[in-house]
């Protein structure tokens, strides 16, 4: 079993790397908000997480709630917060993790709108360990983020490359959707987004949904759903080619 580090041990360094990231957020050209964390919350979220405060993760589990960013397009997690309800270790809970607590190999770090989740690798998916995937919603795959550190992923999100990486699957009126959600919803989508129908996001419906429940079908249901004798039956032609 690792040894646990003590919150004093997780909090006694010489350079905190939160103001180094309020920086990164002061000069971002996205809107961002900055949930604040409450006290004992927040102590409890970093002594879950097992991460001190020199590192960019560990500042934004224990002094913030975590990041809304670009209208609460993405959502990275902190130690939770009425606007995103969920702590970074309690929504690892099951999810990265057997239910006898066993890693899975890989860390959630945060989520989109669309069911998109970002994930730290830890073996999971090959070597080296460390950097950022994502799990995409239009290929139910994990896709490797260019070898990105959490930290250069943190820098990538608050910059214009945010915009790029989701220039397709935006439609034309998401920033007054977007805006108005909750960090524990996100959008499911019919035709489903891995289908050839669902390709273009703007002709597909669209309806809010607990983001638990997302995580559980993008990421279970539909990946078994694929992978199985009945998908050749399935109504829709699935692209998993690509």
């Amino acid at each position: 079993m690792p040894v646990k580090h003590t919150l004093q041990e997780l909090l006694a360094v010489d350079e905190p790397a939160w103001p180094q990231v309020e920086r990164w957020v002061k000069y971002s050209g996205s809107p961002i908000e900055v949930l604040p964390p409450e006290e004992q919350q927040r102590q409890q979220a970093l002594l879950d997480t097992q991460v001190t405060v020199r590192s960019p993760m560990g500042a934004i589990v224990y002094y913030t709630g975590g990041l809304l960013i670009d209208h609460g397009w993405l959502r990275l997690l902190g130690s939770g917060h009425p606007r995103l309800p969920r702590s970074m270790a309690a929504w690892n809970q099951g999810r990265s993790t057997t239910p006898e607590g066993k890693s899975l190999g890989f860390w959630l770090i945060g989520d989109d709108v669309v069911g998109g989740f970002f994930a730290l690798n830890g073996g999971a998916f090959g070597p080296p360990n460390g950097h950022v995937f994502y799990f995409a919603p239009d290929t139910l795959r994990w896709e490797s983020m260019n070898g990105m550190s959490y930290s250069e992923f943190l820098v990538w999100s608050l910059g214009p490359d945010l915009a790029k990486f989701y220039e397709t699957s935006r439609w034309s009126d998401w920033k007054d959707e977007v805006s108005a959600l909750n960090g524990d919803k996100a959008f499911s989508f019919y035709p489903f987004l891995w289908t050839e129908e669902g390709k273009d996001i703007a002709k597909c419906d669209r309806k809010l949904c607990p983001i638990s429940e997302i995580f559980s079908v993008n990421m279970v249901e539909f990946p078994n759903l694929v992978r199985s004798q009945d998908a050749k039956a399935f109504r829709f032609r699935v692209n998993v080619s690509r």
